[in-house]
């Protein structure tokens, strides 16, 4: 098994020999500059063997089984959803909801606590940088009942606009925010927006996909009632995700789903339901993901979250810096510029060349970005664009990757033949 990370960012070892992807080449024969990690990130080895071990030693239902190897599968199941309050500094693993996604778990509160609480005339307030997952569950919701959807305005930078903050809050009975911007990086108030919202006694859901991979999340210091995360843009695997809700929110609210393991009791005309957290789910759970996400927090908490934000930010102050000099050249980027109010994300154009182009032609130097709207359709609009090439970095990235991007994105002027 491939050791943990080094506890320091200034490289004691080669973080990358962790992933084995990241030792590839492509079928051109490059080095593969994975230059991706906000739409997914790479998995180290301890996670792989993670999902390997458990399939091959001890794969069995859990919580239900009572010979030697459920009850091991179990433990280690309910080990990991501990491993995740520690990591969000929870109240008790009860508050922890696995689901498949953030995107799931905010469905899950927009049916359950949604459903039970809003009534028509009620305001729901999100702001203009939402990923559609954190903005379409709540336009359905205003469509069940009769709520109305207001936003937290941005200036063309990308950042929000704080001093219409308490109008915004007239009527509102819940927020539902990112903690970071997938398409630009920005890092928003969350505390202030949080302390601000419950003041007039609002709800407030936090998108934590983009910011729990990145930085120190404490959702008591926050006091987000809500918050959730995907697993798999944080080293862990695809198909599991968190809910992290307050246990007097979470109790109050009705089930999600319903069928097996979510049960107390049920007889033929009725039933009742199962204490936290497991009336929240339904059937059997992606029970190896969840094993192998805990791998991937234990990699985490050996790296040192601190030291994963220190890393970014140095590595987005030199991106800014080398990128620079592409800007005369007609290449336009997107959110805050300042490594303390950004996050692992740049969003760029080039001149005139597409971004689909841009992307394509960074693929044959064996770069990985992405291109288009980056399901942020309204945001787009807002910055009047039609699509952006990102780059976004994690903690197996260098200094040689940035420089690998400018080196693409020269060779990208050249065949587009810019001045």
């Amino acid at each position: 098994m491939t050791g943990t990370a080094s506890a320091t960012v200034t490289g004691e070892r080669d973080v990358r020999a962790d992933f084995p992807i990241l030792g590839e080449r492509t079928s051109r024969g490059k080095r593969l500059v994975y230059l991706d990690s906000a739409a997914t990130s790479q998995k180290p080895a301890v996670v792989i063997d993670a999902i390997d071990r458990y399939y091959r030693e001890y794969n069995a239902n859990i919580h239900r089984g009572v010979y030697e190897i459920a009850a091991r599968a179990t433990d280690a199941f309910e080990d990991a959803r501990a491993k995740v309050a520690r990591f969000l500094n929870a109240g008790e693993p009860a508050e922890i909801i696995w689901t498949r996604n953030a995107t799931e778990a905010i469905n899950l509160v927009a049916w359950s606590w949604g459903g039970a609480n809003l009534r028509s005339g009620d305001v729901i307030l999100v702001s203009e940088l939402e990923h559609h997952s954190n903005l379409v569950p709540w336009q359905l919701l205003a469509e069940r009942t009769d709520a109305r959807l207001r936003f937290i305005p941005i200036d063309d930078r990308g950042e929000l606009q704080l001093d219409t903050l308490d109008s915004l809050l007239e009527g509102c009975a819940l927020v539902a925010v990112t903690h970071v911007s997938n398409t630009l990086g920005t890092i928003l108030p969350v505390a202030e927006i949080v302390a601000r919202a419950h003041a007039v006694g609002a709800v407030v859901l936090v998108d934590g996909a983009q910011a729990a991979p990145h930085m120190a999340v404490d959702v008591r210091a926050l006091d987000a009632d809500f918050y959730v995360l995907s697993a798999h843009k944080m080293l862990g695997p695809t198909g599991i995700g968190i809910l992290y809700g307050k246990r007097a929110l979470l109790e109050a609210m009705p089930p999600f789903l319903s069928g097996g393991d979510m049960i107390r009791s049920v007889s033929y005309e009725r039933s009742t339901f199962n204490e936290l957290p497991w009336k929240f789910e339904a059937g059997t759970s992606n029970i190896a993901d969840a094993i192998a996400f805990g791998s991937a927090l234990d990699y985490l908490d050996a790296y040192g979250m601190e030291n994963v934000r220190a890393h970014e930010r140095a590595l987005l102050a030199y991106a800014f810096e080398r990128l620079a000099s592409l800007e005369k050249r007609g290449l336009a980027l997107y959110g805050p510029h300042d490594p303390d109010r950004s996050s692992g994300v740049i969003s760029m154009n080039f001149a005139d060349i597409h971004a689909h182009d841009l992307a394509s032609i960074l693929d044959t130097e064996g770069i990985c970005i992405r291109a288009g709207h980056h399901c942020t359709m309204p945001l787009m609009g807002r910055l009047d664009l039609a699509a952006t090439a990102r780059a976004s970095f994690y903690l197996y990235n260098d200094r040689s990757d940035v420089d690998a991007l400018v080196a693409g994105l020269e060779k990208a002027a050249a065949i587009f033949r810019l001045p």
